[in-house]
């Protein structure tokens, strides 16, 4: 008998967490703050990364709430319980995605932080959307044009970086990979990314078992591909070369940059470079972490989180 997929619904754990819809740039979004929000404080976005969904800022959420912020998290377009559109993976609509969130949640503007592709959505909406973020947090995600740069000049970054991009291109392929074996690929992902002090905890354990259910959800495996496609088929085509023109421009807000020292997708050189992007960058790297550094080692990650909300 086969096993039905995953109903999207199954992200919305039970636990200290307020579950609601936004409406934003013609999709619905699932959204998660803590149940002792308050509405009227500073709110702080949390984007998360590829193959994964709103818990992974689980840790956050409830320190940013316990330091007076309002702390929200999504499930991105095309992951968790949100929309799953076939199309709208590109820069643009990625950063007027984020751009309607703000609006949406009654904000005026927004602290952003974001991890992995999710830090790229940052940077596109502060570049793209200036008025509405006052501050960006990045955790293993480099700067659009740092990151090209870096691919195409350095060879340890682009056999680090550009073989996975490579295995998803093709259609179908790619998704059959994610969610065969029960999502099987999710397991092998965090435990070559991460530092394996993290690997021997139930924290790890639930982490996997949980991403591993999300990525089956019908149609999250495909729409997380697109990101990556189009990120990288772009780099060949008119609108991909138009956006990174428009990325060409110095933040000028407080940037926040940090990276799992152990990180050996997003080496060392790609986040110090974003620096050219971002006139007030502090970069910080976290040691006995890899990629996933806000889930290894939350306490130093909010530690640097909340002394840039403070400045």
């Amino acid at each position: 008998m086969t096993t039905p997929p995953p109903d999207p619904t199954l992200v919305r754990f039970d636990g200290p967490w307020r579950h609601f819809d936004v409406r934003a740039n013609g999709l619905r979004f699932h959204a998660v703050e803590t149940e002792r929000f308050v509405a009227d404080r500073p709110l702080v976005l949390l984007l998360h990364g590829f193959g994964e969904f709103w818990w992974s800022w689980r840790h956050q959420l409830e320190a940013l709430t316990d330091a007076g912020y309002r702390a929200v998290a999504v499930d991105l377009r095309g992951y968790g319980d949100s929309d799953k559109p076939p199309r709208g993976y590109d820069g643009w609509t990625l950063a007027g995605d984020t751009h309607a969130l703000i609006r949406s949640l009654g904000h005026s503007s927004a602290a952003l932080v974001g991890h992995a592709d999710g830090g790229l959505v940052c940077w596109a909406t502060a570049t793209l959307h200036p008025s509405v973020v006052n501050r960006v947090a990045v955790l293993s995600s480099p700067h659009p044009r740092a990151l090209k740069h870096g691919v195409l000049r350095n060879p340890e970054e682009r056999t680090a970086f550009l073989a996975p991009f490579l295995h998803n291109q093709l259609p179908r392929l790619g998704e059959r990979r994610l969610t065969r074996g029960n999502g099987a690929f999710i397991e092998d992902y965090f435990r070559e990314r991460s530092g394996p002090s993290w690997q021997h905890t139930a924290d790890f354990t639930e982490a996997v078992s949980r991403n591993r259910l999300a990525i089956q959800i019908p149609g999250v495996a495909h729409c997380s591909l697109e990101y990556r496609r189009w990120a990288f088929r772009s780099q060949f085509r008119t609108d991909g070369w138009r956006f990174m023109e428009l990325m060409n421009h110095r933040l000028q807000i407080p940037v926040l940059a940090a990276r799992g020292r152990d990180d050996e997708y997003i080496l060392d050189s790609l986040m110090a470079n974003s620096r050219q992007w971002a006139a007030d960058m502090d970069y910080r790297t976290i040691p006995h972490t890899g990629h996933f550094a806000h889930q290894e080692s939350p306490a130093e990650f909010n530690g640097m989180l909340l002394e840039l909300l403070a400045r």
